[in-house]
């Protein structure tokens, strides 16, 4: 009895965090959403932009920044430099001249840290954070500062189009691309339902009113939308202000990056737990359906199939079902084997994706409860060569296939 109540229960989570919460999001935006009350304007920006050995990246982002569709003299670029090691300083300190103000942190303490930094020199009225790989379409700027006419509004976020490098697509990053998609999703639920509860850290803007001195060692881009929830203020999605990021091409590196993300988040969500205390409230129930359960979910998963092999035998739908998974995990096994030897996935790039973004999950869960504290930022870089200037064309495409 014990082992088909763990049966049941598991599955049923299990069936709420990837069907049931979608489904109920969506719903609720329909019948309870709000539009934003979005307007033309061109406030002062500061477009912030962090960078840890970036020399592959840095130009082609600064140059990638002044071509934007934005009135110079109300924009003001400033790469915050993570203590950089290699040429990266250098290659800013050549921009000077094109208005380009280098930030470099006396101390390495983090992503995070060095951004703080950079917002105290700033002067615009709206900040605008970004990352050295990510390219941003023309009118990006255009787009996500209007949403900032709705008072409302203290943060919004713009839709991160990831592209792979490969263009036969490569198992990490079809399988990178189909996540995504589907998370981009729930975002435009609740964003009309009313807030994000995170942001894609390549490309987000926060009113300078707003803007909270972050601690260092948290991850900015999950916990804005909590600062910004706790003044009372909407953080919104933008799909119409489109920045465009390559995917890892190697499973090590799309591990590790997930692995980095779910341990930060998770200490960032047991510290903001107890500064949302209090009655349940929207922004509540998606941070423990869409953050919380999600990073959970490699405990129920283990559960749901542990206690699978006690009910086999006792009838045939417990049979199928231990069948079932276990036919999936060697599908993901066999889409790691053939990523391995640089073969196409086909449709084993969802099993085999989902089972390292879980297994990415069990070990930061394991790092959390053993109280490791990622603070250090490392960026992931391949050794490729540096990455080209991307055409506005080539984000346009991009949008209109999701």
């Amino acid at each position: 009895m014990l082992a088909e109540a763990l049966f049941i229960i598991s599955v049923g989570i299990l069936a709420y965090i990837y069907i049931g919460y979608p489904m109920l999001i969506n719903v609720l935006s329909l019948f309870f959403g709000r539009d934003v009350r979005m307007a033309k304007c061109m406030p002062r920006v500061s477009i912030v932009v962090a960078a840890r050995n970036e020399e592959n990246d840095i130009a082609a982002k600064i140059e990638n920044t002044l071509a934007l569709e934005y009135p110079h003299e109300r924009l003001e670029i400033i790469v915050a430099s993570d203590c950089s090691t290699d040429h990266t300083d250098a290659i800013v300190g050549s921009f000077a001249d094109r208005g380009v103000v280098l930030r470099r942190a006396s101390v390495r303490l983090g992503k995070t840290a060095a951004q703080n930094q950079a917002v105290q020199a700033s002067v615009g009225d709206i900040l605008v954070f970004s990352d050295a790989t990510t390219r941003l379409g023309r009118n990006a700027l255009n787009r996500i500062v209007r949403s900032f006419a709705d008072p409302e509004v203290g943060c919004v976020t713009g839709q991160l189009v990831y592209v792979d490098k490969d263009p036969l697509g490569s198992g990490v990053g079809s399988g990178c691309r189909t996540y995504w998609n589907w998370e981009k999703r729930i975002r435009q639920s609740e964003s009309r339902l009313g807030s994000l509860i995170g942001v894609s850290g390549c490309f987000y803007a926060v009113r300078r009113s707003c803007y909270p001195r972050l601690s260092g060692e948290m991850i900015d881009d999950f916990v804005i939308a909590s600062e910004i929830h706790l003044q009372g203020l909407r953080t919104v999605y933008d799909p119409e202000a489109v920045a465009m990021e390559y995917t890892n091409r190697s499973a090590s590196d799309e591990f590790r990056m997930r692995v980095r993300v779910v341990e930060q988040s998770m200490n960032a969500l047991s510290r903001y737990w107890k500064r949302l205390r209090g009655k349940w409230d929207m922004f509540k129930l998606q941070l423990v359906s869409h953050k919380l359960m999600r990073y959970l979910a490699p405990c129920v998963l283990l559960t749901a199939y542990i206690s699978n092999l006690f009910l086999t035998g006792q009838n045939v739908v417990y049979t199928l079902s231990l069948g079932g998974m276990t036919s999936f995990y060697v599908l993901a096994l066999a889409g790691w084997w053939m990523d391995r030897t640089d073969r196409r996935l086909g449709p084993l790039t969802v099993p085999y994706y989902f089972v390292l973004a879980n297994a990415a999950a069990a070990v930061a869960l394991m790092k959390f409860i053993r109280g490791d504290s990622h603070v250090m930022w490392e960026p992931v870089r391949e050794e490729t060569e540096p990455t080209a200037h991307l055409r506005d064309t080539d984000l346009c495409v991009e949008s209109r296939d999701l």
